[in-house]
C-alpha cells in the first residue's frame, strides 16, 4: 500500500471505518493486496433501503461521499474496503455472487477487469453526461469518478528544470541509472504503464521496462518514494500529483525538498489517470447504485472531492479541482480510453523484465 491520511480529521462517516487492514483510514495508491476492512456509515443495515460497496478509493474520500449521499437521500452505506488489486480479484471470485452493489476504484486496470468479467451493469445516461468522454471509458459500463495526474518528483537541490527529462521515456536512458525511484509493483505504476503500452506499442514498453529494472529503485510503496526524493536518496521518482499536495497539506516533512514536474506534451508521463464508479450487473439495488453513481458525479458529491484532503482531481459536473492544483486543461494529457488499458499485459511485460 501506500500513502496514508490518518482518519482523525475526516468526516464522522470515515471515522466510523473499522481499520482492519494497511488501507485503514487511508488514500490508497499502489497496488499490494491485504486484508479488506469492512465498515458501515451510522445506522447502515440490511434493509431495501441500503447498499454495499466495495471501496478501493481513498477511503476518507468514500466515507465523505457516503455522509452526503446518506443525508441526501436517506440511502445508508455499508464500506467493503481494500485496494484496487485486492477488490477486483475479490469481486471477480465471487462472480453473480456478490453482495457487492457498487464498486469504486483508484486506477483504472482493476475496473477493466471487473468488467472484462461480464459483471458490470451500463451506467446511466444521465450519469455519464455528468462526466466528460475523456475521463470516461468508451463502453459506458463505467465511469470516471475522480482523477490523478502522473508526475516527476525532484529534488531540488540534486536537480534544476534545464536537467529534467523531456519526456517519461528519457528514463530509459543509462545516464539516470540509479537515479530513480518508484513503487514499481503497485498500481499506480502498473498504470501509468498501462497508458505507455497503450500510446507507444509494446516494443516500446518492453525496452523502457527492461531499462527501468536497470535504472530504477524500487520501494514498497509510493510515501518512501517520496520520502527518498526529499532526503536525496534518489534525485526524482515516478509517481501521482497528490502525495506531494498531502504531505505539504500536513508536515511537509516529506516534500519540503521537492518540486513536481509536469511532462505535458500529450507524454506518456502526462497520463491522467481515471478512477471509477461502477454497477454491478448482480446487484438487486439497481436504482439506489446507480443513484449513487449520479450523486458521486455530481455537483455535490464533486464538490465533496474538490474541498476534501485528498487532492485529486474533479472530473465530473463542471466542478473546477482544487485550487491549489495545476487545471487538468494545463497537462497536456495524451488522451486514452480507459477500458482499453490491458492489465494483463503489463503485467506479463513487468514479470518479463524483472519488475515484479
Amino acid at each position: 500500500m501506500n500513502f496514508l491520511i490518518k482518519p482523525a480529521a475526516a468526516l464522522a462517516a470515515a471515522a466510523a471505518l473499522l481499520a482492519l487492514s494497511a488501507c485503514g483510514g487511508a488514500p490508497t495508491g499502489s497496488g499490494s493486496a491485504g486484508s479488506a476492512t469492512e465498515g458501515s456509515t451510522a445506522g447502515a443495515g440490511s434493509g431495501g433501503d441500503s447498499i454495499v460497496v466495495y471501496n478501493a478509493q481513498h477511503e476518507n474520500l468514500t466515507g465523505a461521499w457516503v455522509e452526503a449521499f446518506t443525508r441526501e437521500t436517506g440511502i445508508k452505506v455499508t464500506l467493503r474496503n481494500g485496494d484496487d488489486l485486492e477488490m477486483s480479484n475479490q469481486l471477480t471470485e465471487e462472480g453473480k455472487n456478490s453482495p457487492a452493489d457498487v464498486f469504486l476504484t483508484e486506477n483504472s486496470p482493476a475496473m477493466v477487469r471487473v468488467e472484462g468479467a461480464g459483471l458490470l451493469a451500463p451506467v446511466d445516461q444521465a450519469t455519464l453526461a455528468q462526466v466528460p468522454a475523456q475521463y470516461r471509458p468508451s463502453t459506458g459500463d463505467w465511469t470516471g469518478i475522480a482523477a490523478r495526474s502522473t508526475v516527476l518528483a525532484y529534488n531540488k537541490n540534486k536537480l534544476t528544470p534545464d536537467q529534467l527529462p523531456k519526456s517519461l521515456m528519457d528514463l530509459s536512458d543509462p545516464v539516470w541509472k540509479g537515479r530513480i525511484g518508484a513503487s514499481t509493483e503497485g498500481a499506480d505504476f502498473q498504470a501509468i504503464v498501462s497508458a505507455m503500452l497503450a500510446l507507444k506499442g509494446e516494443d516500446a514498453t518492453r525496452s523502457w521496462l527492461e531499462a527501468a529494472k536497470s535504472n530504477f529503485q524500487s520501494y514498497k510503496d509510493d510515501t518512501p518514494v517520496l520520502a527518498a526524493v526529499n532526503a536525496g536518496k534518489v534525485e526524482a521518482g515516478v509517481l501521482y500529483h497528490y502525495y506531494s499536495f498531502v504531505d505539504q497539506a500536513q508536515t511537509g516533512e516529506n516534500s519540503k525538498n521537492v518540486d513536481l514536474h509536469y511532462f505535458r506534451n500529450q507524454d506518456p508521463g502526462a497520463f491522467v489517470s481515471v478512477s471509477g464508479g461502477a454497477v454491478l450487473a448482480s446487484s438487486k439495488k439497481q436504482a439506489q447504485a446507480q443513484q449513487f453513481l449520479k450523486f458521486i458525479t455530481g455537483k455535490e458529491g464533486q464538490q465533496v472531492l474538490q474541498t476534501g484532503d485528498s487532492f485529486e482531481y474533479t472530473v465530473g459536473s463542471d466542478m473546477p479541482a482544487n485550487p491549489k492544483l495545476l487545471p487538468l486543461k494545463d497537462l497536456q494529457a495524451p488522451s486514452v480510453d480507459p477500458a482499453k488499458l490491458n492489465s494483463q499485459k503489463v503485467t506479463d511485460l513487468m514479470t518479463e523484465a524483472g519488475l515484479l
